[in-house]
C-alpha cells in the first residue's frame, strides 16, 4: 500500500498564502473570495482579443460572481438545481462557475464537441434546470435538446444569441446588475453553509465506452486535490507568483480542478489559450510558470522541436539525445556523477536556455495526465530542463490521484507517488484501489455503476498495476482495455500504441487481437510526414487517397517493424491497415480529453480488422 505524505511544513506562498489556506476552505467560493479580498485588483483571468492580452482583477470577477449568483436564484433556481454549462475556455466559463456554487447550485460542464444528442443526454439525465452557453456557435447543438428536454427552463447566453421559443432566455451580461455590496454580503452568509461534503459538480466521463456518466464531485474532493497538488509545487519546486495557461477543455476533470480550482488556491493568474494552432505563440507570450497537458500535445511538441533542431545541425541533434539519456539515468538512478554533472553543465548553458525560451522561459513544472504517457517523451522535455511531471487519476478521484515529483525520481514509466492524504493499495487481482477525500460520492442516478466502482470506501479505479519500491505506482493498462490472446498471454495495447505513435510516419495507432494469436493495427499516418513523402513520389491530394498505394503502406510498415524490433513476441504487431481519416472529436473516434475510443474503432473497422487473421 502505498500513502501520499500525511505531513508536511506549511510553506507559505505569496501574499502571505499557505496550504493550510486551502486544507481548511470549507469550500471553493469561500476559497476564492478569501483570496480575491487579498488579491483586490491583481489582474486573475486574461483573454486576448484584437491582439492584446486583457484582464479582470480578483476584485471585478469576484464582484461579477456576486451578482450572477443572486440573479440564477432570483430567476427561481433553488439550492440544489443543477444548471448546464457550455463554453470554451475563457473568464466567464470561470465566472459562471463560481456564481452557480456560490447560489448553492451544481455545475454540469458539458464538452463543446457535444452533439445534440450528447446534449440531451446530460440535460436529461441531470435534471438541469437552466443552461448557460457562451454564444451562437455552441448554441447551434445545445438548442435543440433543450427545446426537446422536459426540465431545462432558462438558457443564459454570454454574447446575445436567438433564444428557441418557450424558455426563458436572458443575456448574461444582464445578470450582472444590482448591489455589488448587498449581492456579497449574501453569497457570504450562504457559503457559510456549504461544506467539504456538499456537491460542486457533476461532470460527466468523456466516454470511451458507452454513454457518459455523471460523476458527483465535493468540494472536498477539488480541495483536496488542490492542496495535494499545492504540496507538490511548494516543496519541491517553491510557490511563487503563478501563472497557468488553460487550455484544455474547462468540461473535463483534469482542467476543471488542474487549470482552475489548483489556480485559483495558489492565488495565481490563469490565461486562456486561444486555440492549438496559436498554442506555441500563447505560450511564448504568457510565460506560464505550469502547464497541464495531455501527452498527446507534448508528443506534437517533441515532433516540431526536433524538426527545428534538424534544421540547425546533426551537434543540436545530438545534445537533444544526450539531455534526454541524462535526464533517464537520473530517473533510473543511474547517474555518473563526474561524467553527467559536466555533460548537465554544458547543457545548461548551450542547449536548455533556447529551448525554455520556445515555453516562455519561466516554466517549472510540465504536468501530463488524461492518458499514459510514453517515457522518451518525459524523458526528452525534463532533458531538455522542463520537468515533466506525470501524473495519474480519474474523474472519479476529483482527479488526481498521483504524480510524479522530483523527490522521488522522476521515472518516467511510473506516475509518481499518492498526493498527499491519499490512500492506494493494489488487489489481488492487481486492480489499483483509492481512498480519501478526492474520491467522488458516486454517479448521479446511477447505483448500480456506483457500486461497482465504490466498494468499502475504496475506489476500483478499473486501471491494473503495482506499487515499486520508491512508493511509485505503475500502471501496466486499463483493466478493461488489456488485450488476452489467444495463449492466454496479457498484452497493454496503450505501451505498444504509444511507441508507435512516436514514430514519425505515425500520428495515431490503435491495436486489436482479444483472444487472437497475434496484433493488428490500425494506423493513421501522419499528416506532415505524409504531406512530405507525397511531394518526394509526386503525389496530389492527402494521404486518404493514397492508402491503396503499395510504396506508401510499405513506408508505414517500416515505421512499425522498427517498433516491433523493441516488442516482446506477444506485442508484435504482424499485419497493419491504414484508416480511412485520422481519428477526431468530430468524428467520435476520439473523446474531447485526446484517448481514442476504441469501441467506436471496433464498429468501423471491425471486420476489415477480423479479416487480417483469414
Amino acid at each position: 500500500m502505498a500513502h501520499g505524505n500525511p505531513g508536511h511544513p506549511d510553506r507559505h506562498g505569496p501574499h502571505g498564502f499557505t496550504l493550510a489556506d486551502i486544507e481548511n476552505a470549507q469550500n471553493l467560493v469561500a476559497l476564492f473570495l478569501k483570496r480575491a479580498d487579498v488579491l483586490g485588483d491583481a489582474p486573475f483571468l486574461f483573454a486576448k482579443a484584437d491582439g492584446e492580452w486583457h484582464s479582470l482583477s480578483w476584485a471585478e470577477v469576484s464582484r461579477q460572481v456576486c451578482l450572477l449568483s443572486q440573479s440564477l436564484l432570483q430567476l427561481g433556481l433553488q439550492k440544489g438545481d443543477r444548471v448546464l454549462l457550455v463554453s470554451e475556455n475563457r473568464p466567464q466559463w470561470c465566472i459562471a462557475d463560481l456564481a452557480i456554487m456560490a447560489a448553492g447550485l451544481i455545475t454540469v460542464p458539458a464538452y463543446t464537441t457535444n452533439t445534440v444528442n450528447d446534449h440531451q443526454h446530460v440535460i436529461e439525465n441531470s435534471g438541469a434546470r437552466a443552461v448557460i452557453v457562451s454564444g451562437a456557435k455552441l448554441a447551434k447543438n445545445l438548442m435543440p435538446a433543450v427545446v426537446t428536454s422536459n426540465c431545462a427552463e432558462f438558457v443564459i447566453a454570454m454574447e446575445p444569441i436567438r433564444p428557441p421559443q418557450n424558455v426563458i432566455y436572458h443575456d448574461m451580461a444582464s445578470l450582472l446588475t444590482g448591489d455589488a455590496e448587498l449581492a456579497r454580503h449574501a453569497v457570504d452568509a450562504r457559503v457559510a453553509g456549504i461544506k467539504r461534503e456538499d456537491p460542486a459538480c457533476i461532470i460527466y466521463t468523456s466516454g470511451t465506452g458507452g454513454l457518459p456518466r455523471g460523476v458527483r464531485q465535493h468540494h472536498g474532493a477539488l480541495l483536496h486535490n488542490a492542496a495535494g497538488a499545492g504540496d507538490v509545487i511548494a516543496n519541491d519546486f517553491g510557490w511563487e507568483e503563478e501563472r497557468f495557461l488553460s487550455f484544455l477543455p474547462l468540461s473535463h476533470a483534469y482542467e476543471h480542478t488542474g487549470g482552475q480550482a489548483f489556480p485559483i488556491a495558489l492565488g495565481a493568474q490563469i490565461f486562456y489559450s486561444e486555440g492549438l494552432d496559436k498554442l506555441a505563440g500563447n505560450i511564448e507570450e504568457v510565460q506560464p510558470t505550469i502547464m497541464v497537458v495531455v501527452p498527446r500535445l507534448f508528443e506534437v511538441l517533441r515532433t516540431r522541436i526536433l524538426k527545428q533542431l534538424a534544421k540547425q545541425g546533426k551537434l543540436a541533434e545530438t545534445m537533444a539525445m544526450r539531455a534526454s539519456r541524462l535526464a533517464e539515468r537520473k530517473g533510473l538512478g543511474k547517474s555518473r556523477p563526474l561524467i553527467d554533472h559536466a555533460e548537465d553543465a554544458l547543457l545548461e548553458r548551450v542547449l536548455r536556455p533556447k529551448a525554455r525560451a520556445k515555453f516562455g522561459g519561466r516554466v517549472k513544472a510540465l504536468v501530463s495526465g488524461g492518458a499514459p504517457l510514453t517515457p522518451e517523451i518525459g524523458y526528452f522535455f525534463t532533458g531538455l530542463g522542463m520537468p515533466l511531471l506525470q501524473g495519474y487519476g480519474q474523474t472519479e478521484s476529483g482527479p488526481i490521484i498521483s504524480v510524479n515529483r522530483p523527490r522521488s525520481g522522476l521515472k518516467m514509466d511510473t506516475v509518481g507517488t499518492p498526493l498527499r492524504g491519499v490512500e492506494v493499495r493494489i488487489a489481488e487481482d492487481s486492480e489499483i484501489l483509492v481512498r480519501g477525500e478526492l474520491v467522488m460520492h458516486g454517479y448521479w442516478r446511477n447505483a448500480e455503476e456506483t457500486a461497482r466502482a465504490l466498494k468499502d470506501g475504496w475506489l476500483h479505479t478499473g486501471d491494473i498495476g503495482h506499487i515499486d519500491r520508491r512508493g511509485r505506482i505503475v500502471i501496466t493498462d486499463r483493466k478493461k482495455d488489456m488485450i488476452i490472446n489467444d495463449k492466454g498471454d496479457n498484452v497493454a495495447p496503450q505501451r505498444v500504441e504509444g511507441m508507435l505513435t512516436l514514430q514519425p510516419e505515425i500520428g495515431q495507432a490503435m491495436v486489436y487481437g482479444d483472444r487472437k494469436p497475434y496484433l493488428v493495427g490500425l494506423i493513421v499516418p501522419d499528416a506532415d510526414w505524409a504531406r512530405e513523402w507525397g511531394e518526394a513520389h509526386g503525389r496530389t491530394g492527402d494521404w486518404t487517397g493514397w492508402r491503396e498505394n503499395a510504396e506508401f503502406a510499405a513506408a508505414v510498415r517500416e515505421a512499425v517493424d522498427r517498433v516491433n524490433n523493441d516488442l516482446s513476441v506477444i506485442e508484435k504487431v504482424r499485419r497493419i491497415m491504414l484508416a480511412e481519416e485520422a481519428f477526431t472529436i468530430e468524428n467520435e473516434e476520439m473523446t474531447p480529453s485526446i484517448k481514442i475510443r476504441r469501441h467506436k474503432l471496433r464498429e468501423r473497422y471491425g471486420a476489415r480488422l477480423e479479416g487480417m487473421y483469414r
